[in-house]
């Protein structure tokens, strides 16, 4: 027992030590340095919470987190349907099916900020081209220029997740049904659908924390503009540290970020969960 405890610690020990360093004493300095005046550097005064008070009256702070709602809502119903939408149709039996699965994942291997630039050329080349230009220079264009990216990006990750829950359902079931007479749709939404309900709270987990901390697609395709009206929270933040230097109310406006998505998702997860159980 006791060399089975001992092995245990040691494998444990440089992932709990690695999360000490990265994760919870940054964290915890984050915190307290949001209450100062911390230049990056160093900090001279406690300033108590004038920092959180100013996030508050500052604009382009409100601005990013409506533009970031707005675009967490769109791209967290796309997502979905289209993620179920595209498990469905590769999770039945024809010729080339495994192949659609690998075409569809694709995209999730590129990175982000690599992406965007293949879709900024896109858009300025090839949009240009057909009579579409100015398409990342306009904020309602450049709104959905961004959610077209996560789309092709993150639909065949969502996919996957799909595919899972749905090779699990029993063939018996749906071939019970369909005998019973039930159509396509009756089978889908009264067996499959709630059947696949763990798939949708996790799907959802992950599409309404990717969406609220996109980074890399914003800074490449848009860069926050024309006149910072595409800019969301993670990009404020990020400008408020190194364009404004003012890093204490970056790291307060952190922190505000944080709790949001933190009790939203928290809010998901619990509703989703107590629907899995009355399903």
């Amino acid at each position: 027992m006791k060399n089975r405890s001992l092995s245990f610690w040691l494998f444990v020990m440089p992932t709990l030590v690695a999360l000490l360093l990265v994760v919870f004493i940054p964290a915890i300095m984050g915190i307290f340095y949001s209450f100062t005046n911390w230049d990056g550097l160093t900090y001279t005064t406690i300033l108590g919470f004038k920092n959180y008070m100013a996030i508050f009256h500052d604009s382009g702070f409100l601005a990013a987190l409506w533009f970031t709602v707005k675009f967490v809502v769109v791209t967290v119903i796309l997502l979905n349907v289209i993620g179920l939408s595209l498990a469905l149709l590769v999770t039945r039996k024809f010729k080339g099916n495994n192949l659609l699965r690998t075409i569809f994942f694709m995209p999730n291997l590129i990175g982000g900020l690599i992406l965007g630039f293949i879709w900024q050329f896109i858009f300025t080349q090839v949009f240009d081209a057909i009579g579409l230009s100015g398409w990342l220079t306009n904020q309602t264009t450049g709104f959905w220029g961004l959610v077209i990216v996560t789309i092709w990006q993150m639909s065949g990750y969502i996919m996957i997740i799909y595919i899972a829950y749905l090779q699990n359902i029993p063939t018996e079931v749906i071939e019970a049904a369909e005998i019973d007479g039930a159509s396509a749709w009756q089978r889908f939404w009264n067996i499959t659908f709630p059947m696949i309900a763990p798939a949708f709270t996790v799907s959802m987990f992950l599409t309404l924390s990717n969406g609220f901390k996109l980074y890399d697609p914003n800074l490449s395709l848009t860069n926050g503009g024309p006149y910072k009206s595409t800019e969301m929270l993670a990009m404020n933040i990020v400008n408020t540290a190194y364009s404004e230097n003012d890093f204490a109310k970056a790291e307060a406006k952190a922190l505000i970020f944080f709790i949001i998505v933190g009790a939203i998702s928290l809010v998901q997860v619990y509703y989703n969960r107590k629907r899995e159980v009355d399903l």
